[in-house]
């Protein structure tokens, strides 16, 4: 009776889970069609990619409670490979670093460590377990062989994966991770709105380069002149100065939340976090191991850091690589996972 209740429970909450999803994710695609009706924009991509969240997250979770270690670790290496090959995963122009594919490559690897430290945490056998680790270790260092950034989000998810087999309490550290990607995103706008230190500016601005602070700045721009529409999906490239001065214009501000926040205005912005926070929704009330969803949780805050100082979202196998991961570690596997020690 106990086994069926449990079931009944973790049913329950999945169903719970899986509503909101659809809730959030059915608004924001809703609210693109709104926003770029009202100022002739074009939702295409948005569009793509929520569709490709969803696509992903479905398949995570079916291949999850299917193949519960072998599918995190296909994930794993499938990133690996398709961060090796960066230079192919879109049509647009080639945008040296640090505003081109190199945040898709962090992201890539990123998310590929997530979905090995997860592998190592599900299965039972010791060995493999750390072997899993040491394929999350060089995926590490073959990030630092890219850029030392890369290198850094993806050691952050490995320790974070480690110190998580400490944590008994998931809404602890669910919550640190809300505010650690709330950190990030308020230091972009900070550094946007030229709200911070001297000092610190100037050292930022070594890092992030005075193009990218200066895209920003006008989305910050086109945000203020429209709050509650934006200036339309799309239309970031047509309306900014800098953008328009650039040798290679990708027409993007590079910059997920300043990009929302022009384009389809406050509300926008509040439903691209609502999404993020629908997945460690998801991850909270998921029934794997509280190792599994911190882990996974930690990837996809560091992401959403990499999303707001760079146009890592613009890649459509970053988007089908979040939802794949979340997925994965939402799936209810039909075999009891081993007890972990």
């Amino acid at each position: 009776m106990t086994s069926v209740a449990g079931s009944e429970e973790d049913g329950d909450r999945r169903n719970v889970s899986d509503g909101v999803g659809v809730l959030v994710l059915g608004a924001c695609a809703a609210w693109s069609l709104i926003t770029a009706a009202a100022h002739d924009g074009r939702p295409e991509g948005v569009l793509l990619a929520l569709l490709a969240v969803a696509a992903g997250y479905a398949a995570g979770r079916i291949s999850g409670a299917l193949l519960p270690v072998a599918a995190p670790c296909a994930a794993a290496l499938t990133g690996v490979g398709l961060a090796a090959g960066r230079p192919h995963l879109t049509t647009g122009p080639e945008i040296v670093g640090p505003l081109g594919h190199a945040g898709a490559t962090a992201a890539l690897l990123t998310l590929a460590t997530g979905a090995a430290c997860c592998a190592a945490w599900t299965t039972g056998s010791p060995t493999l377990r750390v072997l899993l680790r040491l394929l999350a270790l060089g995926i590490v260092v073959a990030a630092a062989l890219d850029s030392a950034s890369g290198s850094v989000t993806c050691a952050a998810v490995l320790l974070y994966s480690l110190a998580a087999g400490r944590t008994r309490h998931r809404g602890a550290g669910i919550a640190g991770l809300v505010l650690t990607a709330t950190a990030a995103t308020g230091l972009t706008w900070a550094v946007a709105g030229n709200a911070v230190p001297d000092g610190l500016i100037e050292s930022l601005r070594g890092r992030l380069t005075p193009h990218r602070i200066e895209l920003w700045q006008d989305a910050l721009h086109l945000a203020r002149a429209d709050t509650t529409l934006g200036v339309g999906p799309g239309r970031f490239g047509e309306l900014s100065t800098t953008a328009a001065q650039s040798l290679v214009p990708d027409g993007k501000p590079h910059s997920a939340p300043l990009q929302m926040a022009a384009e389809q205005g406050v509300i926008g912005l509040l439903l691209l976090a609502a999404a993020f926070c629908w997945l460690l929704y998801a991850l909270w009330r998921s029934p794997r191991p509280t190792p599994v969803v911190l882990t996974a949780g930690a990837a996809l805050t560091v992401l959403a850091a990499i999303a707001a100082v760079g146009n890592a979202l613009s890649f459509t196998m970053v988007s089908v690589g979040v939802g794949l991961l979340a997925g994965l570690a939402t799936a209810h596997p039909l075999t009891d996972e081993p007890a972990r020690k």
